[in-house]
């Protein structure tokens, strides 16, 4: 599986497309159902996603990556994973049915046993799209997540806000999210031409399991570390707590989740095409954490700095406690192109007993931070998160060193330029606050402001990543003219 600089770009074009598309329309609808609903309704999902988001992790095993890091998975390989999935997902969906009894006594509300059982069958829709999203993955089909991506994102907009309207409270988000689940997996399905062959060998999955073992337990600690926090603000504190917490999460996800996830999901099976070119794999590397940096860093920055006056406007006043939270997690995913590009470029080698090593190392670290903050308040666990990122960076980049021969060191000395572009702009962008303006005045001059301020900087200093996508863009242009 050779894969061309061309290839890369239009595939990572369709997955940006795909997620900008997507998260553009959730976006605009969680808008709306923050508008109508109240926090308490989102924190009430927000506890019964904690346990089904865990779970989800099982959804794939480990399995997923397997198949792509494979060089000559065949028919064999994907259907005998594909049965294995769906056993295991009927079997989670099985145990979340008959606990939500108990789910639902933990958090002192029995209301909640219903909507348990119901936002769980995304477990099983999720089993029979996982193995597809894999083929699409390793062909390098990323045009056919487009389509079902955002149509399943469209018709449970559309589905939800009538709910909403409806006076269904929390379950115009149950509904919203299981329908989008549902929509996306049927398109999927009848879009991409793969089907489940009845053939099944447990020699093949032991293979395969031999290197998604480990990822599995290493997405199982990140998932379940990065869910505890929600759980134990659902438990000490309350639903409302929880919901600012999610809310502040959810404007720089949307953010994140455009282009990072764009960028990983085309740069693994670009990176296994060429694990065993150490040089273009480090050169590979070093171009997705620059260039991605570039990118992300004055968005989460401009976000960090604007995000009062974005609250209010989109949000309304009821929602501005997220906003403390939301600067939190702007600062904590401005660097994740770096954990981003040095664990793919560990997966594509076939390291995942490095990638459980890493992932154990920062979970204890974290877990420790969380201990030590969870009696004290909700803010004190949010910046223990942001100093949890920071060491997990470094732990991240360590077997890096060694495998590509480029070191942390090296990492922060590439993105240093950027970092410090965005923290002036943040700088300048601030200046405006002074002037004290309605909230639309003070966006209206602050956005195009920082953008003016960061490329005119990327200019001055001739920046490389400028220059990059700049070439890129042009390329792009006159293919399109021939």
């Amino acid at each position: 599986m050779d894969i061309d600089k061309n290839t890369t770009v239009k595939n990572f074009i369709w997955r940006f497309a795909e997620r900008c598309g997507a998260q553009l329309v959730t976006f605009i609808v969680s808008i709306v159902l923050a508008r109508i609903l109240s926090p308490d309704d989102y924190g009430t999902v927000a506890l019964v996603t904690v346990f089904t988001t865990i779970l989800q992790v099982f959804v794939d095993s480990g399995l997923g990556v397997a198949l792509i890091q494979k060089k000559n998975a065949d028919d064999l390989d994907f259907s005998s994973v594909f049965y294995f999935n769906f056993v295991v997902c009927i079997v989670l969906y099985a145990g979340m049915f008959f606990a939500a009894p108990i789910i639902a006594s933990f958090y002192n509300d029995l209301t909640l046993i219903p909507i348990i059982r119901v936002i769980s069958l995304t477990i099983i829709i999720s089993g029979i799209k996982g193995i597809q999203q894999s083929f699409v993955s390793r062909n390098m089909l990323f045009k056919r997540f487009f389509f079902s991506t955002l149509g399943g994102t469209i018709f449970s907009a559309i589905l939800g806000v009538a709910m909403a309207y409806a006076g269904c409270g929390v379950w115009a988000i149950v509904a919203q999210q299981l329908s989008n689940t549902a929509i996306d997996t049927l398109i999927l399905w009848l879009t991409v031409k793969w089907r489940p062959k009845k053939m099944f060998s447990l020699e093949r999955l032991k293979t395969l399991f031999s290197f998604g073992w480990k990822l599995l337990i290493s997405s199982l600690l990140d998932t379940g570390y990065s869910n505890l926090r929600s759980l134990v603000i659902g438990k000490i504190y309350s639903p409302s707590d929880l919901a600012y917490y999610n809310q502040g999460d959810k404007l720089p996800r949307v953010v994140i989740t455009n282009i990072n996830t764009s960028i990983a999901s085309v740069l693994l099976p670009t990176l296994a095409s060429k694990q065993d070119d150490r040089k273009q794999l480090k050169n590979m590397t070093r171009r997705a954490i620059k260039t991605s940096t570039y990118i992300i860093a004055p968005l989460m920055m401009g976000l960090a700095f604007c995000a009062p006056p974005i609250v209010r406007l989109i949000l309304t006043e009821k929602w501005v406690p997220c906003v403390p939270y939301l600067r939190i997690f702007c600062i904590t995913y401005m660097f994740y192109p770096i954990h981003t590009a040095n664990l793919n470029a560990i997966n594509a080698m076939g390291r995942s007993d490095y990638f459980l090593k890493l992932e154990i190392a920062k979970k204890v670290i974290g877990m420790l931070l969380l201990l030590l903050t969870m009696r004290i308040s909700v803010m004190a666990m949010a910046y223990s998160l942001l100093v949890s990122m920071v060491t997990s960076m470094v732990i991240n980049s360590w077997p890096n060193k060694k495998l590509l021969k480029y070191s942390f060191k090296e990492q922060i000395i590439d993105i240093l330029p950027n970092i410090f572009m965005t923290i002036l702009m943040g700088g300048v962008v601030s200046i405006i606050y002074i002037f004290k303006l309605s909230d639309v005045m003070t966006l209206a001059i602050q956005i195009p402001l920082g953008a003016i301020v960061y490329i005119g900087l990327s200019i001055i200093f001739k920046i490389e990543e400028f220059q990059y996508l700049k070439n890129m863009a042009e390329e792009m242009l006159k293919s399109k003219k021939k």
